[in-house]
């Protein structure tokens, strides 16, 4: 058992039922009464974000979590299959353990978080950034340029992004996997 005093930036704690990492928190001493935390906390599980308040000196349960780098090796019925490079070990996920699950593709390295004591999977996490080229975009209109417009693209994954006009099919783009959003045109 550990007290608030513990608490720092991505500690993953069990609460209600639940883990949870600690995105934020802030010491609070206020002129009366005692002192408190207030922080936020994101779900390991499902991703949902809540905030919670301790009193100073309360008690927590912090957990230890393990990341392992994996690579993606296909999907089928029973979900998304990873390998672990050094083991060969194989484990399945769900669709909704993998975060920006619409820009995985074959071959590609992922961080997967397993709870230490019962080794289970927590969740998966691709790179921030990924690179994947555009299979599908209709043609920009020319003149079309008021207000930087954007037009629909079919990345190879087949998720749908936003790209700019000058963005055409074979083009190989960089992608936020947090945000689905365009970053910037990558040179072959």
């Amino acid at each position: 058992m550990a007290t608030t005093q513990d608490i720092r930036k991505g500690l993953t704690i069990e609460f209600k039922n639940d883990l949870y990492t600690i995105v934020d928190f802030q010491h609070v001493k206020p002129g009366k009464g005692g002192a408190f935390i207030r922080t936020k906390l994101k779900s390991v599980t499902n991703g949902k974000v809540i905030d919670q308040t301790w009193n100073s000196g309360e008690t927590i349960n912090p957990v230890r979590v393990e990341r392992k780098k994996y690579q993606f090796l296909y999907k089928d019925d029973g979900g998304y299959n990873f390998m672990d490079q050094n083991t060969f070990e194989q484990v399945t996920l769900d669709e909704e353990m993998v975060t920006g699950h619409e820009f995985i593709k074959e071959g590609q390295e992922v961080e997967i978080s397993f709870h230490s004591e019962t080794d289970k999977p927590l969740s998966c996490e691709l790179p921030a950034f990924v690179v994947l080229e555009i299979t599908y975009s209709e043609p920009g209109m020319k003149g079309d340029t008021a207000n930087n417009p954007l037009k629909k693209a079919t990345v190879e994954t087949g998720a749908e992004i936003h790209v700019p006009l000058f963005v055409e099919t074979g083009t190989k783009v960089k992608v936020d996997t947090r945000t689905g959003e365009y970053v910037e045109r990558v040179k072959s």
